[in-house]
């Protein structure tokens, strides 16, 4: 059975040594037998149907691959349709009447509790507020993630220690649910 995957990329095309760019990684997601891929936007999405693997091991995959076709380390995360609907769909937050530089989701690559985030003071952070999902944290920063204090706090590396944590605005979350419906 062949199911559609978003592949979240951490960390590319944003500045620095990570240049990889979309047309490059089509072609190394073909040469891994994937089917239909496409890009969405420069800063590391990808959509593409496979009839082999999980999430877990078409995202080890697809590292490796990057690895040794580019020379450099990427984290992946790779999840289903089902999935990327079900964490849109549950969001906390009035997604409909915020703008989309306000919301963001956080897709981690493991389950996640509220004691990871125990040290947060949340009350010093309003109005910024943030919640738990399915291995997501939905985060609500209504002056725009580049100005969100709370934004710097949790992306702290003893917060995600041990996993992989890659954000994305409120219109590529309903964008990835768009194209991997297809």
């Amino acid at each position: 059975m062949t199911t559609t995957y978003a592949a979240l990329l951490r960390g590319i095309n944003v500045g620095g040594k990570k240049k990889l760019p979309m047309a490059d990684l089509r072609q190394l997601m073909d040469g891994l037998g994937h089917d239909g891929v496409r890009t969405h936007l420069q800063s590391g999405q990808a959509v593409f149907a496979s009839g082999h693997g999980d999430e877990d091991s078409l995202a080890a995959e697809l590292a490796q691959a990057i690895q040794q076709h580019f020379g450099f380390a990427v984290d992946v995360i790779v999840r289903d349709h089902a999935y990327l609907k079900a964490v849109a769909e549950a969001c906390p937050f009035p997604a409909a009447e915020l703008e989309a530089k306000q919301l963001h989701v956080t897709y981690f690559s493991a389950p996640v509790d509220a004691e990871r985030f125990a040290e947060i003071d949340r009350e010093a952070y309003l109005p910024e507020e943030f919640r738990l999902g399915d291995r997501a944290l939905y985060l609500y920063a209504p002056d725009g993630l580049g100005r969100s204090q709370l934004a710097v706090h949790l992306a702290k590396p003893r917060i995600n220690k041990g996993l992989i944590a890659t954000s994305r605005n409120w219109n590529t979350v309903v964008k990835l649910v768009e194209l991997t419906a297809q």
